[in-house]
């Protein structure tokens, strides 16, 4: 599994399986695997040749009183929780 920490590693290392023709699939998280998000990546594995599993906290989405730094992240804890990671070749994680 390979961890890209910007878009523009995501692209780059899915520039071979989109030549390929391979179908991509995108699972977008805020961290914290849960079952919930393992259910999503299994059905994304289900359907297409490659997923890509994304923990990436979007500070967009956070209020002006709510506290982005404090919203857990465990990058590590959430990669090692992935099903399926062979199959999941690319985790996207970190800032745009």
């Amino acid at each position: 599994m390979l961890t890209c920490r910007t878009i523009k590693s995501l692209t780059q290392c899915l520039k071979g399986y989109r030549a390929a023709g391979l179908r991509i699939g995108f699972v977008p998280t805020m961290g914290f695997l849960h079952a919930g998000h393992g259910a999503l990546i299994q059905e994304s594995v289900a359907r297409c040749d490659i997923t890509v599993v994304s923990i990436f906290v979007n500070p967009t989405q956070f209020g002006p009183n709510e506290d982005l730094d404090r919203y857990p992240r465990a990058l590590e804890q959430g990669s090692r929780a992935l099903p399926h990671r062979r199959r999941a070749p690319a985790l996207r994680a970190g800032r745009r």
